[in-house]
């Protein structure tokens, strides 16, 4: 599971782009948290602790708590402006969330026991459709990745949703099909050699 991550903020006093350029030449991101039936409350964050946040490679799956006028709200980050040139953060929505609270989020998929697939053994390709699952789960208990056992596939076979063993507490999102993850496909000299054959008969 990800880690709590802790991010000092101070309250935004006056909106509009003036004062969001005014913060961002001081070293702040303007930001915004809402949800959970309260009004939103616009604060600003250190531009280089959310970097150094953003840097962790799961900032989007953890649970932020913003220390804000001696409380301490806990968020799920749903969203980073960037600089389309620069590639400086620019603005930062935050969502409230609650322990009963229900969360949705992407989760990277990671792909283990290769050696055991004789598909993948025999030079078959692992194409990889989603690299992340959308999954709802409790704040608690998001995980940092979901592991998929390829063990037993061979060349041309399907790997769905309904093959993975989810984290305890999670679910997936899509509930109405049976969504292909990735599939193992025969290298180019293995499909050739096919083809030839198929036209030879």
């Amino acid at each position: 599971m990800s880690d709590t991550l802790t991010l000092p903020a101070e309250t935004r006093d006056r909106a509009g782009k003036g004062a969001s350029r005014a913060l961002r030449r001081e070293g702040r991101v303007p930001a915004v948290v809402y949800g959970n039936n309260e009004d939103p409350q616009s604060i600003h964050i250190e531009e280089k602790e959310l970097r150094r946040q953003l840097g962790t490679g799961h900032f989007f799956n953890s649970i932020v708590e913003i220390s804000v006028g001696g409380t301490t709200v806990r968020t799920l980050p749903k969203d980073v402006a960037f600089h389309p040139v620069s590639d400086r953060p620019l603005h930062v929505d935050f969502l409230r969330i609650s322990k009963d609270h229900k969360v949705h989020v992407n989760v990277p998929v990671h792909f283990i026991n290769e050696e055991a697939s004789p598909g993948l053994k025999r030079g078959g390709v692992l194409n990889i459709v989603r690299h992340e699952l959308d999954l709802v789960c409790d704040p608690e208990s998001i995980p940092d990745e979901v592991a998929i056992d390829v063990t037993g596939f061979d060349l041309g076979a399907s790997i769905h949703i309904s093959h993975v063993t989810l984290p305890a507490g999670a679910v997936s999102a899509i509930t109405d099909r049976d969504f292909t993850i990735a599939t193992i496909v025969a290298p180019s000299g293995l499909r050739s050699e096919a083809s030839e054959a198929a036209e030879g008969e």
